[in-house]
Formats: C-alpha cells, sequence, structure tokens
C-alpha cells in the first residue's frame, strides 16, 4: 500500500502547526483519502535546510518507494529556498511522488507541476528576503532614534555550558538546537568555545 505523507514544519518550538494540520485534515476529508495509509510528519525546524528529522524520515519513505504522495500546508513548508525546493520537487516527480500544497490549491505532478513549483518557490524565496530587508530597516531606524542597542556583549541566547553537557549526552547539533531554540551555528560555535 502506498503512503500518503502529511508534512507540516513551523520555525521554531515557539510556533505551533495546527492551522496547518487543520487545513491538510479538511483537504484529506474533502478528498475521500484512506485513513490508514496517511502518516503525519511535523518538523520545528529552518525552512533554509533539509536537514530537518521528520523531513528525513519522509524522504527516506519517498526514496524506498512506501510514500506515492506529500501533502503540504503551502510549498514553502518543504523549503524557504528556491534552486534546493526545484530540485526536490524534480527528483520527487522523477520518482512518481504526487505533491499536492491545499491552501495554494497546486496539485504538482509532471513538467507544468515543477514550472509552477519554480515559480512558488521563487516567491517564498522573495519574501524571506524583503523580511530580512525590512527587520535591519526596522533596526537601523530604531538605533538612529536609539531605541535599539542590540544584545549585549557577551551575552548569548542559551548557555554555552548546556549546549556542551547536552552534547556529552550525546544529542546532535541538531537536536541541542532545538531543545534551546538557537541555530545550529550558534551550537556549533559553543562547542568550539574552550
Amino acid at each position: 500500500m502506498s503512503l500518503i505523507a502529511c508534512y507540516c514544519r513551523v520555525s521554531t518550538r515557539h510556533q505551533k502547526n495546527d492551522s496547518q494540520r487543520a487545513e491538510i485534515a479538511r483537504w484529506l476529508e474533502q478528498t475521500s483519502m484512506d485513513r490508514s495509509a496517511i502518516r503525519w510528519f511535523e518538523d520545528q525546524d529552518s525552512g533554509t535546510t533539509f536537514q530537518r528529522r521528520a523531513f528525513e524520515a519522509m524522504q527516506q519513505g519517498i526514496a524506498s518507494g512506501a510514500i506515492q504522495t506529500v501533502v503540504v500546508w503551502k510549498l514553502d513548508r518543504l523549503s524557504r529556498r528556491q534552486r534546493e525546493g526545484i530540485n526536490l520537487l524534480a527528483d520527487w516527480c522523477e520518482r512518481g511522488v504526487r505533491v499536492v500544497a491545499v491552501t495554494q490549491h497546486i496539485d504538482l505532478n509532471g513538467a507544468v507541476g515543477r514550472m509552477v513549483a519554480s515559480v512558488m518557490f521563487g516567491l517564498a524565496e522573495i519574501e524571506m528576503e524583503y523580511r530580512r530587508e525590512r527587520q535591519a530597516a526596522g533596526i537601523a531606524v530604531a538605533k538612529r532614534r536609539g531605541a535599539y542597542a542590540g544584545r549585549r556583549m557577551g551575552t548569548t541566547k542559551a548557555k554555552p555550558a548546556r549546549a556542551k553537557a547536552l552534547h556529552q549526552q550525546g544529542l546532535t547539533a541538531a537536536e541541542i538546537a532545538n531543545a534551546l531554540a538557537i541555530t545550529r551555528r550558534t551550537v556549533f560555535r559553543y562547542l568550539s568555545q574552550p
């Protein structure tokens, strides 16, 4: 039996994926999908990397041929990078995987699906860049007004000693980052400190 992978992703552990699950569940109900074939995959990690626990498990299912359909809330839940997203979908389409983005009303398969996906991923990447530009502009204005000083030197989001302790317990960088609500890059910086 081919499985239907329902994939949800939020960027931080403080966010919830309830609205994504509800929209996907509504689509599944409307399309009368076989309930026994549905598997949920949920991540709390950035869309700029594919190194996400649930995503990697889903990828293994696709590679083995067990998963033939992937259902997401929006395409940017899979990737926030245009090139990586297009390559991912091209690979999935070559494997015969159907990709459905329920809120965007997109059902991707074949050449037309890949073309539509490339446009959607491009828009997602532009949106991310605009957000960064707006944030930088806001910080610049706040600095000119004297209302923003940034983080004080020597302060950290989490204690480096805690990251080291978790690493000694055998946790991976991704697991430490998730536990401490910091990026993997910060974890590696903490672990390299004497």
